[in-house]
């Protein structure tokens, strides 16, 4: 098994669930009380926030690369990042190290091309929605990438900052964001990415009928798979 570095705290709501869902899978299918080989850098998310809100995206990069060099160093044997938003950055973490990345989109095409379907509506940050580097990715992966209108957007992101990274589900969000998950399939997507990982907390499989991405597990489960070659 390999040990898997996992940059997280960004935030520890949805981090934990990394944890969780990781230490679940190698235990089901190792067996016994087998559980994860991890080495985890939890950040204060305060101090990254900021930076996004900044826009000192180079700021955060140097963070993340100079922590995922460390595990490295600390014997990782590949680097998880914990969140959507900050793989931004992904292009600076890849430099740093000489082990596997792995992409948090490139997993998430990977399941919508399984899935059998070539367009998806995306939720996450204001960052993730309208920002090149995970529509982009996705696009040059072959897949249709459709993204909730302005005010929507703004709408998720609030929710996702004022709530979710706080801890807080709240029922009048689900059900708007809910609302907006059938606008964009009504306009063609054949299908949701929760493109953040605290989305996940508020949205689950089974509030929808229709091909739903859990970016967390999805990403948990092929750290799995990397881990047990």
């Amino acid at each position: 098994m390999k040990t898997i570095g996992l940059l997280g705290g960004m935030s520890w709501e949805s981090s934990i669930e990394y944890e969780r869902i990781i230490n679940t899978e190698i235990r089901k299918r190792l067996g016994g009380v087998h559980s994860a080989d991890l080495l985890i850098r939890s950040y204060d998310f305060d101090r990254i926030e900021a930076l996004q809100e900044a826009s000192d995206w180079d700021g955060a990069g140097r963070i993340l690369a100079r922590d995922a060099a460390r595990l490295e160093e600390a014997g990782a044997g590949l680097i998880v990042l914990a969140t959507n938003t900050m793989h931004k950055v992904a292009p600076q973490i890849e430099s740093a190290i000489t082990i596997p990345f792995l992409h948090i989109a490139d997993a998430t095409a990977d399941a919508v091309h399984r899935a059998g379907i070539g367009s998806v509506g995306l939720l996450g940050t204001r960052y993730t929605m309208e920002q090149d580097f995970y529509r982009g990715h996705l696009a040059d992966r072959g897949l249709t990438v459709m993204v909730p209108d302005a005010a929507e957007r703004s709408l998720i992101h609030d929710v996702i900052f004022r709530e979710l990274v706080q801890g807080r589900v709240e029922a009048a969000s689900k059900q708007r964001i809910l609302e907006i998950i059938d606008g964009l399939c009504a306009q063609g997507a054949e299908g949701v990415v929760a493109g953040c990982t605290e989305i996940e907390l508020l949205v689950t499989p089974d509030d929808l009928d229709r091909p739903y991405f859990p970016t967390t597990r999805i990403h948990a489960i092929a750290a799995v798979d990397a881990a047990l070659v």
